[in-house]
């Protein structure tokens, strides 16, 4: 126990010079790449390195809290090793300083190597290199020198003392033996010996390092100044987040009205029957699911679309010269291949923006081409099938969402949205270029890791009311949801009551084949526990499957089913 209280201040003083070096790596960060900050560098190579399992059962397990618990988990590995490194420190500096430039150096490797990465990636985790050396030395030198520890070997003070009483005034010589060889000898009057007027630095006499007892901090001054470094570090990991958030804001983007518009949406089933999807998801509510740990600081200003490739003339757009062609809108609902049965990573908009094919035709489409690698700002790479661009279903450059500009977490300045395909395949936010070439010249991020090319969206129906293991009240009540099946359309919906017939539930307005449709079937609910299905039937007459599959690798299928409690 004693010596665990000796260890445990350097621990702390580990840990903070740590989070201080890491809050001014991510301040600078933020004033230059966010994606650089060591913390998130290494986040974003781990979700790189993580095996596809692993990423879906983080994502189903986790959804939308996954990112906040990698980040935490990488910041709790990152302070254990500096409690570590406090500890080595306490015995040999070196030791201490080493495990900390070992860290950040990976952090440094891992945004330098990060797509589209410059050398100056590099400065975040150099400044916080220097920063927490810094704040490590002066904090263990401080501990030192105000007695937390016992001399570190190879440091002691040897002391042999000569007493002569001389009447009322005694004299005591004392002969001290520094570890480097050195001695001197001190005189005390009267008994009271006096202490070496050295004390070993961090780095033991091993470095031949002492410090005068006038140049160590007191105690007073060390707390004073470890409550300083603390505040600091919050504010600066504060202030970075301030600035992030700052600078991925849209820019004041005026949107030109649609050449092509549609007449405003009719209401949804969720003002009559509460519980039911809104027709229209909202920008802040629409699902989120990408690599990114934080978003992309794009300025409109400079961001440009470039097409090249197997084109017959390479083209570059501004966002103005975008904003400059007749656009469209178009109402899609878009879906992620890591939704499960019942799942939330679904929603639906408004979309405004330029038809994919009026670009391509510009440029000109070579003889080779089956692919689409599109690229988005941060070197993230997408795989869409040509075919689904020239098809004649609505693919296009997004640069609106529900009457405004994109959002930056959906994509802003402007981004793919392909009807009928998971988003993997063909949603790619933050979109930057157009590659027209070959899936066997080039793989994208999510087919390097053997999800399927193609993925189109399987027809899939959701329970949204009664929520499962949910309690309701017996008598009448509503089951309803959302059902799509993009590109074909819904034709009906059935629901299913304790294993009993199909119903056919009563379905909401119709918005195109690739908008969702919402549906309900009004029920006399019984006291008991009861179990609810789903399933929806396309415009084709193909019935949703009840063969269950899971997302890995083209797409969640099967039958939602859930319990309600009626009481």
């Amino acid at each position: 126990m004693e010596r665990l209280r000796t260890i445990l201040p350097f621990a702390g003083v580990g840990v903070l010079a740590t989070l201080t070096g890491m809050a001014a790596g991510h301040l600078v960060a933020a004033l230059t790449t966010p994606s650089a900050s060591p913390v998130l560098a290494v986040g974003s190579t781990v979700i790189d390195l993580t095996p596809t399992p692993v990423k879906e059962w983080a994502v189903r397990e986790f959804g939308t809290a996954d990112k906040p618990i990698l980040i935490g988990s990488v910041v709790l590995i990152t302070l254990v090793l500096a409690g570590v490194a406090g500890v080595l420190a306490r015995r040999r500096f070196v030791l201490g300083a080493g495990l900390l430039v070992l860290l950040v150096a990976l952090a440094g490797l891992a945004a330098v190597l990060r797509p589209m990465a410059g050398p100056l990636d590099a400065l975040p985790s150099v400044l916080a290199a220097v920063i927490g050396l810094g704040a490590l030395w002066w904090l263990v030198s401080g501990l030192i020198g105000t007695g937390a520890p016992e001399a570190a070997p190879g440091a002691t003070t040897a002391a042999t003392t000569k007493s002569t009483a001389t009447g009322a005034g005694a004299g005591a010589t004392s002969t001290a033996t520094s570890g480097s060889g050195g001695t001197e000898t001190l005189t005390t009057d009267g008994g009271a010996s006096r202490k070496p007027e050295a004390l070993a630095h961090p780095g033991g006499s091993q470095d031949g390092i002492l410090v005068p007892r006038d140049h160590r901090p007191s105690r007073r001054t060390l707390l004073i100044g470890t409550g300083a470094l603390s505040v600091a570090a919050v504010a600066m990991g504060f202030g970075g987040e301030r600035i992030i958030s700052y600078r991925t804001k849209p820019g004041n983007v005026t949107l030109p009205a649609p050449a092509d518009s549609k007449p405003a949406l009719p209401a949804g089933l969720e003002e009559k029957y509460p519980g039911i999807s809104k027709f229209t998801t909202p920008n802040s509510e629409f699902y989120r699911v990408d690599t990114n740990l934080t978003l992309p600081v794009v300025p409109v200003n400079g961001w440009t679309l470039t097409i090249d490739g197997d084109v017959e003339q390479e083209l570059t757009f501004t966002f103005d010269d975008l904003a400059a062609m007749d656009l469209v809108e178009r109402d899609i609902t878009l879906t992620c291949v890591s939704n499960e049965v019942g799942g939330r990573y679904v929603g639906a908009a408004r979309w405004l923006g330029v038809p994919l094919k009026d670009l391509l035709d510009k440029a000109g489409v070579g003889s080779k081409a089956d692919q689409i690698l599109s690229t988005a700002t941060d070197g993230f790479t997408i795989s869409t099938p040509l075919e689904v661009a020239m098809d004649g279903r609505d693919t296009m450059i997004a640069i609106g969402m529900n009457g405004e500009a994109l959002p930056a977490a959906h994509g802003f300045p402007a981004r793919l949205i392909t009807p009928g395909i998971y988003g993997y395949v063909g949603a790619t936010k933050w979109l930057t270029k157009l590659t027209l070439t070959t899936y066997e010249e080039q793989e994208a991020y999510w087919t390097e890791r053997d999800w399927a090319t193609d993925a189109p969206i399987k027809i899939s129906s959701r329970i949204d009311t009664p929520a499962p293991l949910s309690n309701i009240d017996a008598g009448k009540a509503v089951i309803g949801g959302v059902a799509w099946a993009q590109t074909r359309g819904i034709r009906k919906v059935e629901v299913r009551v304790d294993g009993g017939p199909w119903q056919e539930a009563k379905l909401g307005p119709d918005a195109g084949v690739d908008y969702w449709r919402q549906w309900f079937l009004p029920w006399d609910a019984a006291k008991g526990s009861h179990m609810l299905a789903v399933r929806a039937t396309d415009m084709d007459g193909k019935v949703q499957t009840d063969v269950r599959a899971s997302p890995f690798p083209e797409g969640s299928s099967g039958v939602q089913e859930i319990v309600v409690n009626v009481t």
